[in-house]
């Protein structure tokens, strides 16, 4: 698949680079394609070809939005998506690592408000980039699971399908109000990591009887 970037820092770029491993083309989606943070992701990857946003979103099939929160609003109303998959990779925190929208509403769900005419579809948030950008488990036959959510059956099929490129088991949570549950889990992930010390190098799981 073509798939473009809108925000290509640590998640944006883990993603990215292993999907292009994995023979997908990459396009940095930004409006100022020599802009510091799109010529250090390419300096690191050279296959990836770099689009004013607009473009980008037009020459690929699926869109992933990893920008910080605060930003998405501005950068997402004035775009154009016309029905494509857009993966929302983005979490509101807050002061002391809270819910930014103090769990009245979920992220995912202001992302599908702004971007009207997209498939929103809530991916890659539950755990940090460290396991975007190593998400193998050598030592364990059960995947690591990626929980997602989303509104769009198709368009939720083509994000497992890149889940399953990654190595990840996809679980469907649901419509796009369970996104709220799973910017939970990241808050968690969060605070387990970037507070308390835990190593980042876990992820959940999903086991069935």
């Amino acid at each position: 698949m073509k798939l473009a970037f809108i925000g290509i820092g640590n998640v944006g770029f883990s993603l990215a680079n292993n999907f292009q491993k994995k023979g997908h083309e990459i396009i940095i989606a930004h409006n100022d394609v020599e802009s510091g943070s799109v010529t250090k992701a390419q300096a690191k990857n050279t296959s990836f070809l770099a689009l004013p946003i607009q473009e980008a979103i037009d020459a690929s099939e699926v869109i992933f939005l990893a920008t910080p929160f605060k930003f998405n609003e501005d950068i997402l109303k004035p775009l154009e998506f016309k029905g494509k998959t857009l993966i929302d990779c983005t979490n509101p925190v807050g002061a002391g690592i809270s819910h930014g929208l103090e769990s009245k509403i979920s992220g995912a769900e202001k992302v599908q408000e702004w971007a009207k005419n997209a498939r929103v579809v809530k991916a890659y948030t539950i755990y940090g980039f460290e396991n975007l950008e190593n998400p193998i488990f050598p030592n364990h036959t059960v995947k690591p699971a990626m929980l997602i959510a989303g509104n769009n059956s198709e368009a939720k099929g083509k994000v497992s399908l890149l889940n399953t490129d990654l190595g990840f088991e996809t679980i469907d949570v649901g419509d796009l109000s369970q996104s709220l549950h799973l910017e939970h889990m990241t808050l968690l992930w969060v605070k387990m990591v970037r507070a308390n010390g835990h190593h980042p190098n876990f992820t959940w799981a999903y086991l069935e009887r």
